[in-house]
Formats: structure tokens, C-alpha cells, sequence
């Protein structure tokens, strides 16, 4: 009996410290400043109205101190930097949906856990995506192998979605590939 106390005693203390781990995975910088660390947005960005007449060529992100300088949405679910409107040419395809329509489920009723690929080719839940070159320098510290992403429908861009990063807070523009 004083065996198995122990044993379960030892078991507890354990499961105490995993727990109390996982609770703090994840909430990484800027967790506290309104953004990542967990959040997912309730939605996607609304469309833009006024339209730029031609993006900055080099933009400044960080709205606030602490935030990254890449698209990025706060807790309160604004969309910092999508803000461009349909007429970015950065994002025109000559055919858009050439691959088809996603169909896995948008928004945060589904939670998706990459499983492998770089930014020119990822997939999960064998769904494959590439991100749009002009966005590559935004998921530069992304886990193409286990970071949890969500899937946006883009207002804005024709044959564009919008990939979510859980842990980090930011959004890449993606393609659909099947």
C-alpha cells in the first residue's frame, strides 16, 4: 500500500510539471503584447476599402513595441498589414485556383499542425501550399514540421488564403497546390 502511494505520489508530481510546462510552451514573445503565444482570431481580415495606389516597397510592421515586423494580427483581431487592397499587383495570379478550391475548413474550428516542407512547398493534413514569394521573409521562423497554423479565406486577393501562425501571431499569404 505505501508502495503505491508513493508510486501515484510520484506520478502526480509529474503530471503537475508537464502540465504546468505545456501552459508555458507556446506563449513566446509577444504574448504579452497582444498577439501569438495561442491566440486565434475569431476571423479573417475584412476586405480593404480605400485601395493603395502602390505598396510601400520596404514596410515597418511593428506597430507597437514588442511586435515583429511582419504581418501580424492582435488579440483584439485586427489584421496588421493587410491592407493593400485588391489592386496589389504583388499578389495578381493569371490564374487563380489553378490547383482548385481548399476545402479542409477555415478559421479557428480548425487548428492545423504542419507536418513538413519549407515556404515553397508545406503541407498538413494532406493538403500541400506554397507562400507567396514577396512573403518569404515573414516565416522565416516558422517549424515547417509541428508549428499549428490556421486557414483564412483573403478578402482582398484572388486565389490567395491567409496562414495563420498560432505560436507566432503572424500571417503569410498562401497558395493552394492541392
Amino acid at each position: 500500500m505505501r508502495k503505491t502511494s508513493a508510486l501515484l505520489a510520484v506520478v502526480l508530481i509529474f503530471s503537475l510539471c508537464a502540465v504546468a510546462q505545456h501552459k508555458d510552451e507556446g506563449k513566446g514573445e509577444g504574448h504579452e503584447h497582444g498577439r501569438g503565444g495561442g491566440y486565434i482570431p475569431p476571423r479573417g481580415p475584412a476586405p480593404v476599402r480605400a485601395q493603395q495606389s502602390r505598396p510601400p516597397e520596404k514596410r515597418d510592421f511593428r506597430d507597437q513595441e514588442g511586435h515583429p515586423n511582419a504581418p501580424h494580427v492582435h488579440t483584439d483581431g485586427r489584421w496588421i498589414g493587410h491592407d493593400t487592397g485588391r489592386e496589389d499587383r504583388r499578389y495578381h495570379l493569371d490564374h487563380p485556383w489553378e490547383h482548385g478550391h481548399f476545402r479542409g475548413g477555415f478559421g479557428p474550428g480548425h487548428v492545423w499542425r504542419l507536418v513538413g516542407g519549407g515556404r515553397e512547398r508545406f503541407w498538413f493534413g494532406g493538403f500541400y501550399f506554397s507562400v507567396a514569394p514577396v512573403d518569404y521573409a515573414y516565416c522565416g521562423d516558422w517549424f515547417w514540421d509541428r508549428d499549428e497554423i490556421v486557414i483564412y479565406e483573403d478578402p482582398d486577393h484572388v486565389g490567395w488564403y491567409l496562414a495563420y501562425n498560432v505560436r507566432l501571431g503572424v500571417y503569410v499569404h498562401v497558395l493552394f497546390l492541392g
